[in-house]
């Protein structure tokens, strides 16, 4: 069931706590250590039959990850999680978990770059194929399953186009074929999506955005079935050494005891500039989830409790110069990937391209996307504002 208010403050500041065990420190320590001892020999040869559930060595469990973990299981309404140094190193241990040579994976368009690498770079050479199709028409992207397909990939929304995808449909689907569903869920967090409760097998969220918030640490996380994270762990997780060192852990227990504050304060703000932007005669058109003009309102509204933070629009100019004037002019705004932080951030599609290949006939090459953060709302709608009012001064 999803965790309420009383639930949720439950998880973030208690859930796998014991602060009796260290000195009744108030923030739990860093148990900065690669390996443990035992008493006896006995000790030792239990340890090594269930290494998920026993402190050995900490490329696979250490108890400040093991902290974490409880935590983002919790939230999820999950029964396990594992943390990884990376979103990517999440996504290709949950994939890779998933399919052997020969097997086929249906994917929404436009995942993440990296997820996009996994499947197209490496995966390839060990052939797995790949479909990449729109998830925003249900019926036409499982038409796209084939004989061999073990894996659907979704991602709800995505990061530009904020693109979103049935996922109790598809979910209900796949089990009754057999098929894993799998779903970066990094936009929503698990306070205002729940995959898992929408029939979907594997949930991955980057904990270096909305989780860590501060953005100076990286992090990934897969939450799922007991069975599943066992899987991955005595496989993907322990060969390939991506876990989550206990420093990163650390900080990403301290981003999630303000996640609710950041996350109300990101939304306030963020209703404020979507209600600037739509009133300004150089924005062609926005692209927000719970906008009446998203395409795919009454879904958006039905599965994701809040859309925040990130908003993508279409800027009304003829020439390059101008996006990158507007760009470039930005003083609050910081132009920069990634999201999630404290800093409010932009990027313009068209700095992922040559210039030569520019053309304003095209939508996407005028693509902006915003990020909101924790600055005053005021601060960052005049920062707009002045960017707006500098186009056509070339």
């Amino acid at each position: 069931m999803k965790p309420n208010n009383e639930d949720l403050s439950y998880i973030i500041n208690h859930l796998g706590e014991d602060h009796a065990s260290y000195f009744n420190a108030i923030a739990p320590p860093i148990v900065q250590t690669s390996n443990f001892r035992f008493e006896t020999v006995e000790d030792m040869r239990t340890a090594f039959k269930d290494e998920m559930s026993s402190y050995i060595y900490s490329r696979g469990v250490n108890p400040t990850v093991d902290m974490l973990r409880k935590k983002l299981a919790a939230l999820d309404s999950a029964e396990d999680a594992l943390v990884f140094n990376s979103g990517a190193a999440a996504v290709f241990a949950g994939v890779l978990a998933n399919v052997q040579s020969g097997d086929h994976i249906l994917s929404v368009h436009h995942p993440y770059s990296w997820t996009v690498h996994t499947f197209d770079q490496i995966l390839k050479r060990f052939g797995v194929t790949v479909t990449y199709a729109d998830g925003t028409d249900t019926d036409k992207f499982l038409s796209h399953v084939q004989s061999n397909t073990k894996l659907i990939f979704l991602e709800s929304p995505n990061s530009w186009f904020l693109d979103i995808q049935d996922l109790e449909a598809i979910g209900s689907f796949a089990k009754k074929k057999g098929i894993v569903t799998m779903i970066d869920n990094t936009y929503c967090t698990p306070l205002y999506q729940r995959p898992y409760e929408l029939c979907i097998d594997l949930v991955m969220q980057t904990a270096t955005k909305y989780i860590g918030g501060h953005s100076d640490t990286l992090g990934g996380v897969l939450t799922g079935s007991k069975q599943m994270m066992e899987k991955i762990f005595k496989s993907e997780y322990l060969a390939i050494g991506s876990g989550i060192q206990p420093m990163n852990a650390w900080l990403l227990l301290r981003g999630l005891r303000t996640l609710p504050a950041r996350l109300d304060r990101i939304d306030h703000s963020t209703k404020k500039v979507l209600a600037f932007l739509k009133e300004q005669h150089k924005v062609e058109r926005i692209i927000f989830p719970h906008d009446p003009s998203f395409p795919q309102y009454e879904l958006a509204k039905k599965q994701m409790k809040k859309a925040f933070g990130l908003i993508s629009f279409y800027i009304k100019v003829q020439k390059l110069e101008e996006i990158e004037q507007f760009c470039n002019g930005m003083k609050t705004f910081r132009m920069a990937v990634s999201w999630g932080g404290h800093e409010s951030l932009i990027i313009p599609k068209c700095a992922g391209m040559e210039r030569a290949a520019f053309n304003p006939q095209e939508p996407v090459h005028r693509l902006i996307r915003l990020y909101i953060g924790l600055e005053d709302a005021d601060f960052l709608i005049q920062d707009l504002a002045d960017g707006f009012n500098g186009i056509g001064s070339l």
